[in-house]
């Protein structure tokens, strides 16, 4: 194995619907349209929530590769199934909890592959001047090589002697492949993916590799393609979905899920196109049919929304990761969060007469070992042996203080590790586990997140609810035939919808706080908002002044993470009606669901290491659940 000090080059690790009366404006494509259900034992026409990750790295993705990652896509579905793998830096990994339903192993598309053949003294590759640098001893020396790799990723002019596409070909063949091997219908799916790896350097050529993220995971529903679309043939991700309109013309259903927007400088949500054009119909169009969710949650951060967006949310301060990646430079907020681009949406629909962001959410891990690290007590970070220890991770002092006291951390360890969280999960709802079902699931957005808990989370809103539908034993089947699920659209109507919201804990994790309800519209031009805890764990209810609950009086023991048994709730459920609704104004509306708090991983790295937590970090989080939203169409399409 390689063994490397790359404290010089560590900076470039970071490159890392049942039927309903009511409408939905963005109609499926035709190649997902009237699939047969496979049938398998645990059919349910009321649909199933399954979990799963579709962002994890191997050997395979070049700075995988280079931070001694050896991990195969055999490996990434071993792991899933709840198998142990061992990590670069020689611990063991095993998923906490039940195996996962749905899993992707989605490899860098730009030089997938050629790292290890540059490595294999078999490969024409490893006899380039570019391979002897790169893994040999001298670090000048492999930080020049791998700069050369990292440089043309950015700029996607590849660089010619190393960019052998028939190594590429082959590698994704093998992971295709390797998906098909491990689909088990019914027990775990497997989707064929890999990730789009656009970084816009725009305004930022003096910034050295700072550049707005642009990527993007392509999921292949069931045929993938017999290649890979990658930033080395465009950085722009409308000829992206130009290739995936192509694609899916050969009967490859394939979707994209923008990921890390909160890293984006602004550019993942922006109102101009990659060139700096106005929005139009055909772009808006375009852009939802091959993005219909984006991931809101992962360890680089929370791209819901920010403090300075939506200062009256008091728990917007969340997880918040700001830094472009593998630099010090700090992302633009504008333009990079979920929230804000809901809103965002709504005002281009009016102009364009369709909503690019009407999309909705998951969470996976971009994990590049493997394996995800969903489970705060059970941190292990992304990346491999340059965060693989709590010290490198800045959670307990180096060489071995037991004191924090003029302790001066890294760079790294102070903007990246310590602020990476152990984040997330994707959570669908279909009626069965199966490629076909979930994919649907996906296109019609039946879909939420969480941020490594296994909440689940049911929301349907419509205009014919009963308040009694809440203990109704048919309550499912009644609410998707009286309205709409996440992802929907609800007709016009000059009556305030109502909204029938079921949650329950995770039950290896802290009980259920509260639940929120996010409105976000657009008036006269300008994005607004307001949040609605619409019910209270403890028999607790809502401020009539702040729409907030009280403190339940939850606590969090930091000597040993013990937290309070008698507070909060297994379950929550409410039927909530919006008191100040418009009929004049387009809405969106989602779910955010709260636990009691926790301790945050690097408290629980401090506590197993005998030490004070750090002063300069979060020492507790309250996991959440975030819904897909539903949207209000206030004109009839």
């Amino acid at each position: 194995m390689l063994k490397l000090s790359l404290n010089s080059i560590c900076i470039l690790s970071m490159l890392a619907c049942t039927p309903s009366t009511q409408e939905t404006i963005n109609k499926t494509p035709e190649s997902s349209q009237n699939k047969k259900a496979i049938q398998t034992k645990d059919y349910n026409p009321n649909k199933n929530v399954y979990f799963g990750d579709l962002h994890i790295h191997t050997k395979n993705s070049f700075d995988a590769y280079i931070f001694n990652v050896r991990s195969t896509p055999d490996d990434v579905y071993r792991f899933a199934k709840g198998e142990t793998l061992k990590h670069p830096s020689g611990f063991e990994m095993t998923l906490g909890g039940e195996p996962l339903d749905f899993v992707s192993a989605t490899d860098h598309g730009a030089y997938m592959g050629i790292l290890p053949e540059m490595n294999n003294p078999d490969s024409p590759l490893s006899k380039l001047d570019m391979a002897k640098e790169m893994f040999g001893t001298d670090p000048e020396l492999i930080v020049r090589a791998f700069n050369k790799i990292g440089d043309t990723v950015r700029s996607g002019i590849p660089f010619p002697l190393v960019y052998d596409k028939k190594v590429v070909k082959d590698t994704w063949e093998r992971t295709v492949s390797t998906a098909n091997k491990h689909y088990e219908p019914g027990k775990l799916t497997t989707f064929s993916g890999y990730e789009y790896t656009s970084v816009d350097g725009k305004g930022r050529e003096q910034d050295g590799f700072a550049g707005g993220n642009l990527h993007r995971n392509v999921i292949f529903e069931n045929m993938a393609s017999d290649r890979v679309f990658s930033t080395l043939d465009s950085t722009n991700p409308e000829d992206l979905w130009d290739w995936m309109d192509s694609e899916r013309n050969k009967g490859h259903d394939v979707i994209a899920i923008p990921h890390n927007s909160n890293v984006s400088d602004g550019k993942m949500f922006t109102t101009k196109t990659y060139n700096g054009d106005n929005l139009d119909l055909s772009y808006a169009e375009q852009r939802i049919k091959n993005e219909p969710i984006v991931e809101i949650t992962q360890v680089k951060g929370t791209s819901e929304t920010h403090p300075l967006l939506s200062p009256n949310d008091e728990w917007a301060n969340f997880e918040i990761y700001e830094k472009l990646l593998a630099s010090q430079v700090t992302s633009k907020i504008n333009g990079s969060y979920v929230r804000e681009a809901l809103a965002t949406g709504l005002s281009i629909s009016k102009k364009t007469g369709s909503n690019p962001f009407k999309f909705g959410v998951i969470g996976s891990s971009d994990s590049h070992v493997a394996g995800g690290s969903y489970d705060e007590k059970d941190y292990w970070s992304k990346v491999g042996i340059l965060d693989s220890s709590p010290e490198k991770r800045g959670s307990i002092p180096p060489n071995g203080s037991k004191s924090w006291e003029g302790i001066e951390q890294t760079e790294r360890s102070k903007n990246w590790y310590s602020k990476w969280g152990a984040s997330g999960l994707a959570a669908i709802w279909a009626e069965e586990n199966t490629r076909e079902s979930l994919f649907s699931g996906m296109r019609n957005k039946e879909t939420y997140a969480t941020t490594g808990p296994r909440i689940k989370l049911r929301v349907f809103a419509g205009y014919d609810y009963d308040a009694s539908i809440l203990n109704d034993p048919n309550m499912v089947q009644k609410a998707y035939k009286l309205g709409v699920p996440m992802g929907g659209e609800l007709r016009p109507s000059n009556h305030a919808p109502s909204f029938i919201v079921w949650a329950m804990r995770d039950p290896r994790n802290a009980p259920l706080q509260r639940i929120q309800m996010i409105k976000i519209w657009s008036e006269n031009g300008d994005n607004k908002e307001k949040i609605y805890d619409i019910v209270c764990a403890d028999e607790l209810t809502p401020n009539a002044t702040t729409n907030y609950c009280p403190d339940n009086g939850s606590t969090v023991n930091l000597e040993d993470c013990s937290v309070s048994l008698n507070k909060g709730a297994p379950e929550l459920k409410v039927m909530w009606t919006d008191p100040e609704f418009n009929p004049k104004d387009d809405a969106a509306y989602y779910i955010r669901v709260l636990e009691n708090p926790t301790c945050r991983w690097s408290t629980w790295d401090a506590i197993k290491a005998g030490v004070s937590p750090s002063p300069n970090l979060p020492p507790t989080i309250q996991e959440r659940a975030y819904g897909s939203a539903i949207w209000y169409n206030s004109k009839k399409s």
